[in-house]
């Protein structure tokens, strides 16, 4: 069989899978409600988790992964929307879920420009012009540099400023701006907020002394410490866990264009299953998005099982950890 062959033959066993469990339980063709319904469950644990933050009745240390593992199930809705499987006939409800999974992960760009990158890594996955993945270090060395790229935008953004053409940075850094505006903004003032404010008081603490901070500066600090704890600290940690997954799972740089057999790998040995408690499982099932596009994340979860044995059949990689020093090239040479 050619790749081409063998990709339609993933794609017409797992398209078969989906539809048996459509009629064995007829509540999934609903996906308007089902999709409404995760995003409903999803803001009321994050609001329930602040007020609990905020009352005292929650630690930091639980109120983040918490919000985390909420905000990753409002990612996986923003990738189903991008796509178009909610409210497709009823653009308010679509665009006013847009909104709200947009405002539960400030660390992301805005859903609406996101849609045109996404369809872009589809139609190049693994190429040069896959502009979504490189975003994410897809196709860098790993080292410490790709590690603070791996989880911070500013990062990403500024260090690899040095590889653009000095006539192209402007317009990089403005395009990033741009896509980032409002929420993104937000995100990063709160958060470098955050942690010059800490900082400081660490330093000043390592050196036997205090700063005397005026009142208002301590003021808005409250605020500040309150929203990285129920808001921003936890789509750091989500952005970092699903970057990391998603940018080791796609191979880069030397796919051959069209070839969905060299796109993705299956990611799931179980040393990433801490990962994937922030990703929703995505280095496990996102591989098969790109064999069957249409079909929701909680029914590729629910097809993962035939799914997986099909793709190993037919020869996708599962767990090349190989990937990591590779610098996430198809070729194990």
């Amino acid at each position: 069989m050619t790749d081409e062959q063998k990709a339609a033959h993933i794609k017409a066993v797992v398209t078969a899978e989906g539809q048996r469990l459509r009629e064995a339980y007829p509540i999934l063709k609903s996906q308007d409600a089902i999709g409404a319904a995760i995003l409903a469950f999803s803001w009321a644990g994050i609001v329930a988790c602040g007020w609990a933050y905020y009352a005292g009745l929650l630690s930091a240390w639980l109120c983040i992964p918490l919000v985390a593992i909420l905000a990753s199930l409002t990612h996986e809705l923003e990738h189903d929307l991008i796509h178009w499987m909610y409210f497709k006939k009823k653009p308010w409800a679509h665009h006013t879920m847009m909104a709200l999974v947009w405002l539960a992960r400030p660390t992301t760009i805005n859903p609406w420009a996101r849609r045109k990158l996404h369809f872009n890594h589809h139609k190049f996955s693994g190429q040069h012009n896959d502009l979504e993945e490189r975003a994410i270090t897809n196709g860098e060395r790993w080292g410490f540099k790709r590690l603070l790229m791996t989880g911070d935008n500013v990062m990403s953004v500024s260090l690899r400023m040095g590889k653009v053409p000095a006539n192209k940075r402007l317009k990089l850094f403005l395009t990033a701006a741009a896509g980032y505006f409002p929420l993104g903004w937000v995100q990063i003032g709160i958060w470098y907020d955050f942690l010059g404010f800490h900082a400081l008081n660490g330093v000043a603490a390592v050196a036997g002394t205090s700063i005397g901070w005026p009142a208002w500066v301590l003021a808005v600090m409250q605020v500040v410490n309150f929203l990285t704890v129920a808001w921003i600290a936890p789509n750091v940690l989500r952005s970092f866990c699903l970057h990391f997954v998603s940018s080791n799972m796609h191979y880069f740089g030397d796919v051959e264009p069209d070839n969905e057999m060299q796109q993705c790998q299956v990611l799931n040995t179980w040393w990433m299953t801490p990962f994937h408690l922030f990703c929703f499982n995505f280095g496990s099932t996102h591989a098969i998005h790109h064999f069957v596009v249409k079909e929701p994340f909680y029914i590729r979860q629910m097809t993962a099982p035939v799914a997986h044995r099909v793709m190993r059949e037919m020869g996708v990689r599962f767990n090349d950890i190989g990937t990591f020093g590779r610098a996430n090239r198809w070729a194990q040479a």
